[in-house]
């Protein structure tokens, strides 16, 4: 089994699942991940602003490759909003509807992507709790929907609204609920070091194959991996058991990932035909 990789192995390609807290940036909290852990490389699968806290998985080593994989699954949040006027719930709860399904948004300014009118969708924005102008809220997004952005386009339709508190509590396939803070991932290293306890660490690390999750995975032949590896497309004779209909292909040799497969518009009439050429190996 995956979990059952000697935990050297499993460092090399793993994710923590960290509960970002506030005051620091993504790439700072990937990185004290990094160090906690010593390892070569850390990223993340999607930036929260400093003040935001809440869900960020932290990829480590080879598992790095897969951020944009991972990073394009949708988020959900629970947050706070300032109203600047007066407006009753039923109102409120009316105008907020209007932002479920799509949505044109352009980024904010202090965004680092181009500020252009982007179509994103929006599977849920709903009220939890208003207290006069204080108003507890829950969202669920597509990749790239700027929550602070929903809140102020809501605020010109209702006298104005700026977010004042926000919590990622899903990212994908990762939940709050099994998220880590980082004194935990501290804690669990140094009992790995300094009393040879594996078991806590192990806990808290999530094999990187789990990307067979988020990407259609096609098993091939044993013989077939040495080349694979090395770089060669995917034929159709080296696929063992039926080609699913992807765009994209996780490949694996049972337990063992071999890489990303992007499909290939070529014929596959026959075993020499090309199925998929590789956006990444595990070379």
């Amino acid at each position: 089994m995956i979990n059952k990789k000697p935990l050297s192995e499993l460092l090399e390609f793993c994710i923590i699942n960290v509960d970002k807290p506030a005051g620091i940036t993504s790439f700072t909290c990937a990185d004290k991940v990094r160090n906690i852990l010593n390892a070569k490389k850390a990223g993340h699968t999607g930036t929260l602003d400093p003040m935001v806290t809440g869900v960020l998985p932290v990829l480590l080593n080879r598992a790095t490759r897969l951020s944009n994989y991972f990073m394009k699954k949708d988020k959900e949040y629970i947050g706070k909003m300032y109203l600047h006027a007066d407006i009753t719930e039923a109102q409120l709860k009316k105008e907020m509807e209007n932002f479920v399904g799509k949505i044109m948004q352009k980024p904010p300014v202090r965004s680092r992507v181009k500020r252009v009118l982007r179509e994103r969708i929006v599977n849920k924005f709903k009220i939890i709790k208003k207290k006069g102008r204080i108003v507890e809220f829950e969202s669920d997004v597509q990749a790239g929907t700027y929550i602070r952005k929903l809140i102020s386009d809501l605020g010109e339709k209702i006298g104005g609204a700026h977010m004042t508190e926000l919590r990622r509590i899903r990212a994908g396939l990762f939940s709050i609920s099994n998220s880590h803070k980082l004194e935990e991932v501290e804690q669990a290293v140094r009992g790995w070091r300094e009393k040879n306890n594996e078991e806590n660490l192990r806990k808290m690390l999530i094999p990187a194959e789990i990307i067979k999750q988020v990407i259609t995975s096609l098993q091939v032949k044993e013989e077939s991996v040495k080349g694979l590896l090395n770089g060669k497309p995917l034929m159709t004779g080296d696929v063992s058991g039926k080609i699913p209909n992807s765009e994209l292909f996780s490949v694996f040799c049972k337990e063992r990932f071999i890489g990303i497969y992007k499909a290939s518009s070529a014929s596959k009439d026959s075993e020499n035909s090309i199925i998929a050429k590789p956006e990444f190996v595990m070379n």
